[in-house]
């Protein structure tokens, strides 16, 4: 799943790329998308090696997108949030520094947002209208699906997201292809000043369900710069507290709808994103395919377990390594092993 970066030109939208990613934005691509991976920390991967001991570790990761940002005067917004209509969650970038008013910005850029959702909508329901004028074989579907879009062109206009809305089962459907920005999960950064003392002040600026982080962009990537003595030394004297890059990744991962599942042996200790909800021949199809193809069965424990008893013999002697189907529904904290011919 993509990971779309998006906010006004000065935001700091590229800043917190970089800060993620670790990688330097390309001015040759300021007018396209570049996109890069966040590798996803775990604690627990950790704990598995001090187990197995492995030759090698791999960290899931999730693929961020830095898009080209909007002009203040919505010139061009439409081309532009088009580059991003496949990204599967949001991070929302609004300024709150130089005198920049982030209340102002946000409001402003899901004004946007919105009327790309608007523009989508209604020329779907211009081009149905002008086909069910023909006798053409399909116009009762047609028929159905414009009374499922009329409504939602009608909130739309009257300036209201589809967040704000219960979508119907047909609507859902008549949309899915759409990939609308209204309905795709979404997180706030809100990028102030090094100064900043009441940072939980523009908490306000959200919905209680939309997670909002406000911090320093700019702080963060010259204390990720530092070597660690000085960067301690540099907080210490300045009584600034780092945020944590972790905890912002993992509500990332949370808020895109994805969760981790682990493989564990002496060849290599491994994390694995997979949507929450997912199957244990999901799971199998992540790893490779031909696990999915050939899958017999999961066999599954708990890290916890693991961790606590020390070794895979003492789980199998505590009955604690499972089987389950390939419609078993993923945990967190599996350790998967796929069973397959």
């Amino acid at each position: 799943m993509k990971i779309g970066i998006i906010g006004y030109q000065g935001s700091g939208k590229s800043t917190l790329f970089h800060w993620l990613t670790g990688e330097q934005p390309d001015p040759v691509l300021v007018n396209k998308t570049q996109s890069a991976m966040a590798a996803v920390p775990d604690p627990r991967v950790e704990q598995l090696c001090q187990i197995y001991h492995p030759k090698k570790v791999t960290l899931a990761a999730l693929e961020m997108v830095d898009t080209p940002g909007l002009s203040r005067s919505h010139e061009g917004s439409a081309a532009r949030l088009a580059m991003i209509r496949q990204a599967g969650c949001l991070i929302i970038v609004v300024a709150a520094f130089d005198g920049s008013d982030a209340a102002a910005d946000l409001h402003s850029f899901e004004e946007d947002l919105l009327i790309a959702d608007l523009d989508i909508v209604a020329g779907r329901i211009a081009r149905i209208q002008e086909a069910i004028k023909k006798p053409i074989p399909n116009r009762d579907e047609l028929q159905h699906e414009l009374q499922a879009l009329l409504p939602m062109q009608e909130a739309l206009e009257q300036g209201r997201s589809l967040r704000q809305l219960e979508l119907t089962p047909d609507q859902r459907r008549a949309t899915k292809a759409f990939q609308l920005f209204g309905d795709k999960p979404r997180l706030i950064v809100v990028n102030t000043s090094d100064t900043e003392e009441q940072p939980e002040r523009f908490r306000s600026l959200a919905p209680p369900e939309t997670p909002l982080f406000a911090f320093s962009l700019g702080l963060e990537m010259d204390l990720k710069q530092m070597e660690p003595a000085e960067r301690e030394a540099f907080c210490r004297e300045m009584e600034v507290h780092p945020f944590d890059r972790d905890t912002f990744i993992h509500s990332v991962m949370e808020t895109s709808g994805q969760m981790l599942f682990f493989t564990a042996g002496e060849k290599e200790v491994r994390t694995w994103m997979i949507h929450r909800g997912g199957t244990a021949l999901e799971a199998a199809a992540n790893i490779h395919t031909d696990l999915a193809h050939g899958f017999i069965r999961a066999e599954t424990m708990k890290v916890a377990d693991l961790v606590r008893l020390g070794s895979e013999r003492e789980i199998k002697a505590h009955s604690l390594l499972r089987q389950e189907p390939k419609d078993y529904v993923i945990q967190d904290d599996d350790i998967l092993f796929i069973r397959h011919n």
